[in-house]
């Protein structure tokens, strides 16, 4: 609980939860699809598709941890990681924040060794992502916004490399 001040003064008690940073990341192959995980959320009940993706371990950097956490999660070892966007996707009551990267190649190094945090791990053809999207597959806002950016840019002009 947080004793806010508000700009007139007055104070409010708020629930506050303070998080580590969040890495998260994917491969985008040759073929046009993005690696995903298939995951179910205990906290909701619900299933998705979402990116591999975990907390940013004391002192480490941001782009290892996500590097880290695709190997753990899904088995593929990303090539040179590129930084898709940052964002706080809940920072009305969390300050975590959220660091989302991609790689267009990747190579398998063995089965996942947290195998357990998904269903399964899929290569989703990216042009079906806005499509997910609408039809709630992808239930975790930060996923979607990272996806359907991910998506954006690699079907347009635009390059993500610069």
């Amino acid at each position: 609980m947080a004793d806010v001040a508000l700009p007139d003064g007055r104070h409010l008690d708020h629930f506050l939860i303070r998080m580590r940073p969040v890495a998260a990341a994917t491969v985008v192959n040759g073929a046009g699809e993005v690696l995903l995980l298939w995951r179910h959320r205990f906290i909701t009940d619900s299933w998705g598709w979402e990116l591999a993706a975990g907390v940013v371990e004391d002192g480490e950097d941001v782009a290892v941890a996500a590097a880290r956490e695709l190997e753990e999660e899904t088995g593929w070892r990303p090539g040179p990681l590129h930084h898709l966007m940052s964002v706080e996707p809940s920072n009305g009551l969390t300050d975590a924040r959220h660091h989302i990267y991609w790689a267009d190649e990747g190579t398998y190094v063995g089965p996942p060794v947290d195998g357990f945090e998904s269903d399964r791990r899929e290569w989703v053809p990216l042009r079906l992502v806005p499509d997910l999207v609408t039809r709630g597959e992808v239930p975790a806002a930060n996923m979607a916004a990272a996806l359907l950016l991910l998506h954006h840019h690699r079907t347009s002009t635009v390059s993500l490399h610069a």
